[in-house]
């Protein structure tokens, strides 16, 4: 038995070394931040990436990576509350980029007209209230958009953009205040022909001995870029100015064509280097446009000589930077049951909002709104294209003024959808969904104080349901076509792009929860947040499904709520509506990761008799929790196949007398499920579920078959267990834990990247 089990971990350390980490994070697709991320910035600080940007009328964040694909909000530097905030479209936060420096974080931003800065000693916060920063004697003003560069002696500067012509170089001292000095680079874009526009948003970072000096032209397109061996305002001492970007035949092709606004560039222990940037989605008549300009992802490449190039966008799957992700999932909304002492910096708030209109400690595991005056809303980024919000709110309303619910909004804030719960005309109590001043439907709630809200995107089209329990759903009027606010707007959408979340007026409300991807409701196929291989489409206009499917591709469907906590539902069976004109192929569902994730599902695809006859396909699917990025991996020969949607059929249950709500089910056989994160660094967590008492042992062997240490050696009830194993003093490489319960023995690997 040992020789059979060291056999098997050397095919895995095989595996490990030559194929590394799992295919899921070998390549990624832009935008790797959707929804919106304008004016971003990049900062390197030990194994670790940060990004922040303007945020307008939304409240900051503060993003987290560790391999420049995956990111997290972990923090909120400037709060809803501060009183300069400001309450209208394209207002709020303009610029913003943290940095370390004297064993401090600081978060550098403008607001109206100045600039300001807090500081924190970790980058989760808590950070300080905002400082403003004085002008030198000689600049006109520090302008917004700008951003820090800290040079190798640790002397640092703002690079400060002020008004049209304006563009300088200027030193900060120890206490983050302007020193008097500065470099005077106006010579930039002179006017009156302005050659650069704005040349807006300037960056600056150091590479090989040269200063390069980076700026987009305005927020339509246009990055350039010049380089210098001494920082010197003359411009005798800088190369010409050049673009930063390639130059690509097929532009017009290219969903996100129009990169600019870049941040400095980062370079990796691999040697190469990396930015981000910002584009609209211009394809299909600007189809997307509303939804702001998205996060993208660059390589940089340096010549001999110290030129440089950063890679254009591609509609293509590219090379993914060497790093570890240690277990972020992808970039989109995720759920919330408000169980935590605070409120997650992935919400944020619409304008000024005061601390007091808000709280998730008043009544536990909810989420309570006040009014502020005028709607209070609490949002997210609107990331995709298709996604099913839910919701369970407690809320009595007692007039037409009082509303409580979901709400989509543009960046200008004059297109919206609403689904909520208040009082008609005529007194009574109703669920309402609308959109602007058109469209309007309304049903009687017989339900109570108490009910379920749930909002359906399909591409452009909009749908409403409400319910008394999650799992039975009544529809409210019509589908409602929300193109308008997705489409080309004035001024730039209000430089963000579509909001999505949970919003009061005249009344306090209690929200339970937030889902945003229902497994248990259809999920397009196209388009995926990240794929490989399968047809992109970014087009709303029907049919757009998941096409040029081979042997080996993959689609990834991020944030994917399977249920938990106060959603007593759990998945019982896939079903796949696709289309085949081949022998056909199969369908692997995975969670987190492929490979390193858990499978639970396989789903096999047969003939249809053509591509334009779409079937249902069903199959069994294993035990799923909670909120996970769903992997459809396809294997087969040739063409496999055309997959319009998927969706998971759930059963719903009721929460089990005398266990805790986020024990979830009930116990019903043994499973060993995949650690978390995975790869992990240096700390992860194994859980397991029990059907009876056993005597249980879970230990960790090492790929040479090697047992390291023995996590659980007792005695357990039938249950859900799990245990921390802190891998610290454990060298990078593949694990393998095993458990062993009674007659019940299974194994799974997993990736320990220091």
């Amino acid at each position: 038995m040992m020789k059979i089990l060291n056999i098997a971990f050397m095919i895995l350390l095989f595996f490990y070394y030559n194929y590394g980490q799992s295919v899921s994070f070998q390549t990624y697709m832009n935008p790797v931040i959707p929804g919106d991320h304008p004016d971003a910035t990049l900062t390197k600080i030990g194994n670790d990436y940060y990004t922040t940007g303007s945020s307008f009328n939304i409240t900051p964040r503060i993003y987290h990576s560790t391999d420049l694909v995956h990111w997290e909000v972990i923090a909120q530097p400037v709060k809803a509350s501060w009183s300069l905030y400001g309450d209208e479209p394209a207002g709020g936060i303009w610029g913003g980029h943290m940095v370390y420096f004297n064993d401090s974080y600081w978060h550098f931003f403008g607001r109206g007209s100045s600039m300001y800065y807090v500081k924190a000693n970790d980058p989760e916060g808590p950070w300080s209230n905002p400082v403003s920063l004085s002008v030198p004697a000689g600049i006109p003003g520090l302008g917004r958009d700008n951003s820090i560069f800290i040079e190798n002696d640790s002397t640092w500067y703002l690079l400060a953009k002020n008004g049209q012509s304006g563009n300088w170089i200027v030193e900060l001292g120890d206490n983050g205040q302007p020193t008097g000095d500065y470099l005077d680079l106006t010579w930039i874009n002179p006017a009156p022909d302005y050659p650069y526009s704005w040349a807006e948003g300037p960056v600056m970072w150091k590479h090989d001995g040269y200063y390069y000096y980076s700026f987009a032209r305005n927020v339509g397109g246009g990055q350039y870029l010049m380089r210098g061996l001494e920082l010197n305002e003359s411009r005798d001492y800088w190369w010409a100015i050049t673009d930063f970007f390639e130059n690509v035949s097929n532009v017009n092709e290219i969903d996100f064509r129009t990169p600019n606004h870049c941040s400095p560039a980062v370079q990796l222990e691999d040697g190469t280097s990396w930015i981000f940037s910002q584009s609209y989605s211009l394809r299909n008549n600007s189809e997307w446009h509303g939804q702001g300009r998205q996060g993208l992802l660059h390589q940089v490449h340096y010549d001999t000589d110290g030129n440089v190039l950063a890679d254009f966008t591609s509609n293509d799957a590219v090379n993914a930077p060497n790093l570890p992700s240690s277990g972020i999932p992808w970039m989109v909304p995720h759920s919330d049951y408000f169980n935590s002492d605070i409120l997650h910096p992935e919400w944020s708030f619409s304008g000024y909002t005061p601390d007091h209109t808000h709280s998730i400690t008043e009544r536990p595991g909810w989420l309570r709104l006040s009014p502020r005056g005028k709607a209070n809303t609490v949002v997210k980024h609107e990331a995709e294209h298709n996604y099913s919000l839910i919701t369970r709110l407690d809320f009595n309303p007692e007039s037409p003024n009082d509303q409580a619910g979901f709400w989509l909004f543009n960046g200008l804030e004059t297109l919206y959808a609403k689904l909520n719960s208040t009082v008609n005309d005529s007194g009574k109590s109703v669920i309402s969904f609308s959109f602007t001043d058109g469209d309007y439907y309304e049903a009687e709630n017989s339900i109570g104080d108490t009910l379920w809200l749930k909002f359906y995107r399909d591409n452009h089209m909009l749908s409403a349901y409400f319910g008394s329990d999650g799992h039975n759903w009544s529809k409210i009027g019509e589908d409602i076509d929300v193109s308008a606010m997705d489409k080309n707007q004035p001024n730039y959408n209000g430089w963000i792009g579509t909001q999505l979340g949970l919003y009061v007026q005249g009344k306090s409300a209690d929200f339970d929860f937030f889902i945003y991807r229902d497994a248990y409701s259809p999920i397009k196929a196209q388009p995926a947040a990240n794929q490989f291989g399968t047809l992109r489409s970014v087009s709303g206009i029907a049919p757009a499904f998941l096409d040029s499917i081979d042997n080996n591709d993959w689609a990834l469907y991020a944030g994917v709520e399977f249920g938990g906590k106060d959603y007593y539902i759990k998945p019982d069976s896939l079903e796949i509506s696709a289309s085949c004109a081949s022998s056909g192929g199969i369908v692997e569902v995975w969670l987190d990761s492929i490979d390193t994730g858990q499978k639970i599902a396989e789903c096999p695809i047969t003939n249809t008799g053509s591509l334009d006859n779409f079937m249902t396909f069903k199959t069994a699917v294993d035990s799923a929790s909670g909120m996970h990025d769903v992997y459809l991996r396809f294997l087969g020969s040739g063409k496999l196949f055309v997959i319009d949607w998927f969706k998971f059929i759930g059963t719903s249950y009721s929460p089990p007398v005398g266990i805790k709500e986020e024990d979830n089910f009930r116990i019903q056989n043994f499973t060993l499920y995949q650690n978390y994160p995975n790869p992990f660094n240096p700390v992860t967590v194994i859980s397991w579920q029990l059907a009876v008492s056993s005597y249980v042992d879970l230990s960790i062997y090492n790929i040479l078959g090697q047992k390291i240490c023995t996590l659980v050696s007792e005695k357990q009830n039938a249950d859900k267990h799990k245990i921390e194993w802190n891998a610290s003093s454990a060298p990078s490489g593949v694990y393998i834990y095993k458990l062993r319960a009674g007659s019940f023995e299974q194994t799974k690997k997993m990736i320990l990247l220091h």
